[in-house]
Parts: C-alpha cells; sequence; structure tokens
C-alpha cells in the first residue's frame, strides 16, 4: 500500500515548513468559523427571524412599487 505525498516528497498531511503549518491552521480554522456560521444561521431562532425580516423587507418593497405605480398613473 502506498502512502499519497505531497510536493515536497512527505505523506500527505505532513508539511516540511512553519509556514504551511500556519497556512493548514489558518485554513482550518476558518473553516470551523464557516461551519459555525452556518449552523447558527439556520438555528430554528436565528432562522425564524430570518423569514420574518425577509416578509417586512418584501411587504415594503412591494409598497413602495404600488406607491409609484399610483404616482404615475
Amino acid at each position: 500500500m502506498s502512502l499519497l505525498t505531497n510536493a515536497s516528497g512527505l505523506p500527505v498531511g505532513v508539511t516540511s515548513r512553519p509556514a504551511e503549518v500556519l497556512l493548514e491552521r489558518s485554513v482550518a480554522d476558518a473553516l470551523r468559523i464557516i461551519a459555525a456560521a452556518c449552523a447558527e444561521r439556520n438555528a430554528a431562532p436565528v432562522k425564524a427571524a430570518r423569514r420574518q425580516l425577509a416578509e417586512v423587507y418584501g411587504a415594503t418593497r412591494l409598497s413602495r412599487r404600488r406607491e409609484r405605480q399610483g404616482a404615475s398613473a
């Protein structure tokens, strides 16, 4: 069984440079933050609030459009 290697010839996931380690940690941290934000965004209270705001925004846009149509008629 052969191991997958990176450009340095090391097994995948093993780095020879501190900068590569920092980059990998930074990417991993960013992915964790994105996952947490997605989970929070889809949580029931947040989802309900976002839906309510969307309804208000939609109603406001419709009202403004009707006002413009009434003024131009």
